[in-house]
């Protein structure tokens, strides 16, 4: 796989599309070997953070929302939503108030596809070390319909990866080596250079490797890599230095 390309994501689009030919139009950025793939991915950071807590934060009033609309799969049509409101979560201790429903061999594969996604290095842990994972199988578990859709998209995608690691190398996915993992991956890592036999494959690629970013780049480990150095409390603020106003000619 050459996994030092990039792209912008595309919009999500229904579960029940899933096995469509797309023709979105992607910009793709190709880049040298030797360049990390976090340089890339970065790219992807702050807009898949930024989507995933958008795309989240669906609810509505406690009156609007039946007494069993917490329960996966049972609700009266409205959406449910978590404990807490905008105004007053529980951040202290946070609670995921429905089931998480990826089973144990789903979470090892994909604990294994999001580490060819961001492997370890000398500067961060692996994808899988930060439990990027985990967050995908709460994500996809929510009993919302976008992530609903995911599930289907996620769940089909890891069935697909077992089947086709076992026809070329006669093994499951965890436990063919990197090269052989790169070699399926190369297949379908982006969608606009997938063989038409690739392209729903590479779909779900897309979206694991969307949630993977965000999963990531959101927790101190993911933070720490990319430098980011907000969210901290000051004692006092006096403005941004000269060198960044004149970069933006205020002085």
């Amino acid at each position: 796989m050459n996994r030092d390309e990039t792209r912008l994501p595309h919009p999500d689009e229904k579960a029940e599309n899933f096995s469509e030919k797309i023709g979105v139009e992607i910009n793709t950025t190709k880049l040298k070997r030797g360049v990390t793939r976090r340089r890339a991915l970065k790219v992807l950071a702050a807009g898949a953070a930024g989507a995933a807590t958008l795309q989240s934060t669906g609810c509505i009033d406690e009156s609007e929302t039946s007494p069993n609309a917490g329960s996966f799969g049972e609700t009266t049509g409205r959406k449910p939503r978590a404990a807490g409101t905008s105004t007053d979560p529980n951040l202290i201790t946070p609670v995921v108030p429905w089931d998480l429903v990826l089973t144990k061999e789903e979470l090892e594969t994909l604990a294994a596809l999001c580490d060819v996604i961001i492997p370890g290095d000398a500067r961060s842990p692996s994808a899988s070390t930060v439990d990027a994972h985990g967050f995908i199988d709460e994500w996809v578990s929510a009993p919302y319909e976008g992530n609903q859709n995911d599930l289907v998209i996620v769940r089909g995608g890891l069935v697909w990866l077992g089947v086709e690691s076992t026809n070329r190398f006669g093994r499951r996915f965890i436990e063919i080596g990197p090269d052989e993992k790169a070699e399926i991956c190369d297949d379908i890592c982006y969608e606009l250079n997938a063989a038409p036999e690739f392209k729903v494959a590479a779909r779900f690629f897309d979206k694991v490797r969307d949630l993977t970013s965000t999963a990531f780049w959101t927790t101190d480990e993911g933070m720490a890599d990319l430098g980011f150095v907000g969210n901290r409390p000051m004692p006092s603020f006096e403005g941004p230095p000269p060198e960044v106003l004149r970069l933006l000619r205020l002085i």
